[in-house]
């Protein structure tokens, strides 16, 4: 496997959770509040789709896909921000403080984090994120908190409420780590990597080898967007993983040691 290089100290690494990778039942919430102890700085971006589609469930509303996209009206608009910004979002961040950890929870919509527009009308409330503005994130970073990012984020060309949008953290997550100049970004899924068409893990690609998975059809689903987001990234320098966040302490190996998974650069 290809070495990578040091950690920068100077630029935070991005680290995307969620699916089945969201902390409870891992180790890692256990490494972020190691490194953190340990001087590395971090931005964390999650998602939540399990448990929004089990509130939406509750709620008697339905669960609908176009394009691996959750389709949002208004009334799930509602159950999307209540989960994603509040349930998960201080889940995570009160797990990480009981760790000993400094973190502070926020949503793309606190100081208009993560703009944008709606994307497409058969989506309803789904956005494109169209401007990062990273003066909360630095805010924390600069006091010495680790911001925990969910993404509902603000649409400025709304007349009227609700003025919010959800937005893909895939997405997000790389836009975020190209504004800030991340070092790294991590994605932390419920896959070992980028798999082949012969389902065998690809230990490294190029950016070239990646958009060309895209465009052939082997890379599917939720992996679309991720490796997307590894080459917004790119553009500012930055290398990107994407493991399998199941396995014991896989993001501290991604940052400190030898990861298993895929790299992209």
């Amino acid at each position: 496997m290809s070495s990578s290089p040091p950690i920068s100290t100077t630029h935070p690494i991005v680290v995307k959770i969620g699916g089945s990778t969201l902390g409870a039942h891992d180790t890692t919430l256990e490494d972020l509040a190691t490194l953190q102890r340990q001087g590395t700085v971090a931005v964390v971006v999650h998602g939540g789709g399990a448990t929004i589609s089990q509130w939406l469930k509750v709620h008697d509303l339905p669960s609908t896909f176009v394009r691996g996209l959750r389709v949002t009206d208004a009334a799930g608009l509602e159950v999307v921000t209540a989960v994603l910004a509040g349930v998960v979002n201080k889940t995570l961040v009160a797990g990480l403080l009981a760790l000993g950890g400094r973190a502070v929870g926020l949503s793309g919509v606190d100081g208009g984090t993560v703009e944008g527009r709606a994307q497409d009308a058969a989506l309803g409330y789904v956005g494109e994120a169209t401007r990062i503005q990273l003066g909360a994130i630095t805010a924390l970073l600069d006091a010495g908190f680790m911001p925990v990012l969910s993404t509902v984020g603000y649409n400025p060309s709304a007349t009227c409420a609700p003025r919010l949008l959800n937005f893909n953290a895939d997405t997000v997550a790389g836009e975020i780590a190209r504004a800030i100049g991340a070092s790294r970004l991590i994605f932390l899924t419920d896959v070992p990597g980028v798999l082949d068409q012969e389902k065998r893990l690809m230990p490294h690609l190029s950016a070239e080898t990646a958009a060309a998975l895209i465009e052939d059809g082997t890379a599917a689903g939720g992996m679309i967007p991720k490796l997307e987001a590894c080459l917004t990234a790119r553009s500012r320098g930055t290398e990107s993983w994407i493991i399998d966040g199941r396995a014991p302490h896989s993001l501290l190996a991604a940052v400190t040691g030898s990861p298993n998974g895929t790299r992209i650069w």
